[in-house]
């Protein structure tokens, strides 16, 4: 795949740091998953037994993150950094990006359109801005070009012209999937229902409990409750809104795909805010829809 597109994506396989595996396993079964030294050291030893030549570390801050503060982000972009330079890889780069979607199918399809709006050079301003921040510093660090404010022009170009959507679907078709999903979203598989959380009242996002709506979507099925768990892609959640933003009374907050109803009054519970999480039951979160952190 690299040699036909210049693109990979992959997880993490038993040929490529294959210790890493266990050690990860043994954490999980220890706490010890948000150790931040042993973050690094998953991290970077996976990147070198690449053998790379360059690095762009996307270092995540706040709640639902494993660093929830900015100091302990900066502690472990500079750990990370510290172990690309003892091997020789001068050229990292930490940065923050942030996305409106919880979930592997809602993740690439937040508003139904996710990554094939980002591609072509229609998604929300947030997260495009970081991908393109990314990119460019990826092509400095390569040197094509040197200067990261030419780097950006031409990443914005490469989403512009559809050059980004094209290459995403080739690698679609390179790795056995179906590229049409590009140009027909309606091909991506859907949950078999949604439910829409309303807000209660009139106000302003003041913050989202990042947390929280992670584990909503992992109860739906989004992502593993255990080792063992099975990921279902068309469930998760679709965010309405963002930090700033001013709600109405009965406006939409958030959407939720749900296939297997077993554990959705548990999911919409977690949506619910912090004082009427404690005072009020699951079920009674799924007979009145919740707000999500307005004030």
């Amino acid at each position: 795949m690299l040699r036909k597109s210049h693109l990979g994506l992959i997880g993490q396989t038993p040929e490529i740091a294959p210790a890493d595996r266990k050690l990860y396993a043994l954490r999980d079964v220890t706490s010890t998953v948000e150790s931040r030294p042993l973050i690094a050291a998953s991290i970077m030893s996976k990147k070198m037994a690449e053998g790379i030549d360059a690095l762009v570390l996307d270092v995540k801050t706040g709640d639902g993150a494993f660093m929830v503060k900015e100091e302990d982000s900066r502690a472990l972009a500079e750990a990370m950094l510290a172990i690309g330079r003892g091997y020789g890889q001068e050229g990292h780069r930490p940065h923050h990006g942030h996305g409106a979607a919880a979930g592997p199918h809602r993740r690439q399809r937040a508003g139904d359109r996710g990554v094939h709006r980002d591609l072509a050079g229609q998604g929300p301003g947030g997260p495009r801005d970081a991908s393109v921040e990314l990119a460019a510093w990826m092509l400095c660090l390569v040197g094509v070009p040197a200067d990261l404010g030419a780097a950006r022009a031409r990443v914005r170009e490469a989403l512009a012209s559809g050059a980004g959507l094209r290459k995403f679907q080739e690698i679609i078709g390179l790795q056995g999937g179906d590229p049409r999903v590009c140009d027909d979203v309606s091909r991506l598989p859907r949950a078999a229902q949604t439910v829409e959380l309303h807000a209660e009242s009139a106000g302003r996002v003041t913050g989202i409990a990042c947390r929280a709506v992670g584990t909503a979507a992992m109860l739906l099925g989004a992502g593993r409750e255990t080792v063992d768990s099975k990921i279902d892609p068309a469930v998760g959640l679709v965010l309405r809104k963002k930090v700033g933003d001013t709600v109405s009374a009965g406006e939409p907050l958030a959407t939720v795909h749900v296939n297997d109803r077993g554990r959705l009054d548990e999911a919409l519970a977690m949506l619910a805010p912090r004082h009427t999480r404690r005072s009020r039951s699951p079920a009674a979160a799924t007979a009145r829809a919740r707000r999500i952190a307005v004030g």
